[in-house]
């Protein structure tokens, strides 16, 4: 008995928040909208990237409230008011990118093409000026423009979320980025002991909650001058970061699929 109402209840608090998070995209979406047309440059893009932020919070309170996580995102915030960096994470789960712009209010997000299309994110990221990864000389003009007019960038090393323990083989966009721009990399350490929203997990399958979910600030990194050895290096630190992260468990295990 016990048992099947604490099932029932990790359903209402998995689609409940699911439907929050729909709903506060959606309207944001429709002020957004015209709000890119309407707004100067500037204005509209601090008013972008704070409303995601502000909708974000909502639905991080929302998770923690319902208890269908428990979250430690508290360290992030100590770069608010700092100078521009690249924030480089691991990115164990769909839902990274989502909780860390919870946390500062003048981020942008290297995001995928197709996202800047979606009904639910794409009217809002346009209006915060996140940056398409279709082009890659493109990515990295656009996003060495935001950088040095103060913003903080958000890129994930691995290109996509993880698939094997402890990290994928990471990409060199972070490197060029920061090397162009002269800015430097600010790693962060991203750990859950759940699979929930990994690769190849169906959005609407029930985990067992609550998940544990933090992260924490790694090592800053100076702006590379040889772009592949810093790969190598940021590979290297993050391996050894993450050989006992919370996620080594399921991810040794393949349960992520």
């Amino acid at each position: 008995m016990l048992r099947g109402c604490r099932i029932l209840y990790e359903y209402f608090a998995l689609y409940s928040s699911l439907t929050l998070l729909g709903i506060i995209c959606l309207t944001w979406s429709v002020f957004a909208l015209p709000l890119y047309f309407i707004l100067p440059r500037d204005l509209g893009t601090a008013v972008g990237r704070r409303g995601i932020m502000t909708g974000f919070r909502i639905y991080a309170w929302s998770l923690s409230c319902t208890r269908t996580y428990h979250l430690d995102l508290t360290a992030i915030d100590t770069l608010k008011g700092g100078p521009p960096v690249i924030l480089a994470p691991n990115h164990p789960c769909l839902i990274d990118a989502l909780l860390i712009l919870t946390r500062h209010p003048n981020i942008v997000c290297v995001m995928k093409a197709q996202l800047m299309r979606n009904v639910f994110l794409g009217s809002g990221s346009r209006l915060a000026r996140y940056v398409r990864n279709e082009s890659s000389r493109q990515m990295v003009k656009e996003s060495v423009g935001h950088l040095r007019q103060g913003a903080v960038l958000l890129l994930f090393p691995e290109g996509t979320r993880t698939r094997q323990e402890p990290i994928n083989e990471l990409v060199g966009s972070v490197g060029l980025i920061a090397k162009y721009a002269g800015v430097p990399v600010q790693t962060l350490i991203i750990e859950t002991d759940s699979p929930y929203l990994s690769k190849g997990w169906p959005l609407f399958r029930r985990p067992s909650l609550p998940i544990t979910y933090r992260v924490r600030l790694g090592k800053r990194f100076a702006p590379p001058e040889d772009v592949a050895a810093f790969t190598a290096e940021l590979d290297a630190y993050y391996r050894n970061e993450l050989v006992a992260a919370l996620q080594s468990r399921w991810l040794a295990s393949g349960t992520h699929a």
